[in-house]
């Protein structure tokens, strides 16, 4: 294309050619707005401005690259989660809206089980890029939030996320709860951990699976023994009241909620549907007393 290029007119072709490529079109906007270094409002008040020769020629780049399979958020860098940027690369998870809602509705069920004032103490179960410990610091500085993630890849992200955005948190290299001291309790602990099951695999997009890190999103046991493991943990890392919080795959919300109560007889259960009716998350609100 020449430099008599507008931008509306640079916005139909990307567009255009990711649909050929089974893309989403959008992401043409995305990718324009990344190489001009345009918010959404100045790019629309731009789009019949000419594109430079230049800026065209990474536009396209950046448009094969994803029509190749690449994520948006790798040839970008970063992601927006919880009204944040997090960087983000081939070492982690991309943020999803799935796991904003399971902070949402993990921080309604905390304010009313905690004081405004009470020293909450906070884990992120395989914590990746640290999106869930670091929002968790930000949208409630008081607490201690500690972060663990049995990939020291994962860990650097995560470290640099929570320096980016101020956010003091403790990051440890543990599997599980492993490498946490012994008498380490916490009174909240959320996880989005590995839940896709192995036969998954073949039925997947391959933006996913040739681009994010297997072992954030694959799991043994049908996809389910992370989620074992950890209810066989925690009633020996639960303070009371406390709150437990899991992300799970669509399908898997009864099976999980099944294994807390398990672990937590005398406790309540809940599994909780995301915004496009999925069970989607499990939640266990521990009482006061056993």
């Amino acid at each position: 294309m020449a430099t008599t290029y507008k931008l509306y007119e640079a916005l139909n072709w990307a567009s255009s050619y990711l649909e050929e490529h089974n893309r989403e079109p959008f992401a043409a906007e995305l990718l324009l707005r990344f190489v001009l270094k345009l918010d959404r409002t100045r790019l629309y008040m731009q789009l019949r401005e000419i594109v430079e020769e230049e800026d065209f020629k990474l536009f396209e780049e950046a448009i094969q690259k994803h029509a190749e399979g690449i994520p948006v958020q790798h040839i970008i860098g970063s992601e927006s989660f919880y009204g944040r940027t997090f960087r983000v690369n081939r070492d982690v998870l991309i943020p999803r809206p799935e796991t904003e809602e399971l902070i949402y509705y993990a921080l309604e069920r905390c304010d009313s089980i905690f004081a405004t004032d009470q020293k909450v103490t906070a884990a992120d179960i395989g914590t990746g890029s640290g999106i869930i410990a670091v929002t968790l610091k930000l949208e409630r500085p008081s607490w201690t939030v500690t972060g663990a993630d049995l990939s020291d890849d994962a860990l650097r992200v995560a470290k640099e996320n929570a320096e980016n955005l101020n956010a003091k948190i403790e990051l440890i290299q543990s599997d599980l709860f492993s490498s946490l001291k012994p008498e380490q309790t916490f009174d909240l602990v959320l996880s989005n951990p590995p839940y896709i099951p192995h036969s998954d695999l073949t039925s997947m997009s391959e933006v996913v699976v040739d681009h994010e890190p297997h072992l954030a999103l694959f799991a043994d046991e049908e996809g389910l023994i992370l989620y074992r493991k950890m209810c066989e943990q925690l009633p020996e890392r639960m303070n009371r009241p406390g709150l437990i919080g899991f992300e799970v795959g669509a399908g898997q919300g009864q099976i999980v909620s099944a294994l807390l109560a398990e672990a937590f007889p005398n406790d309540h259960v809940e599994v909780v549907y995301d915004i496009n009716g999925k069970d989607r998350m499990v939640f266990c609100r521990l009482s006061p007393h056993v």
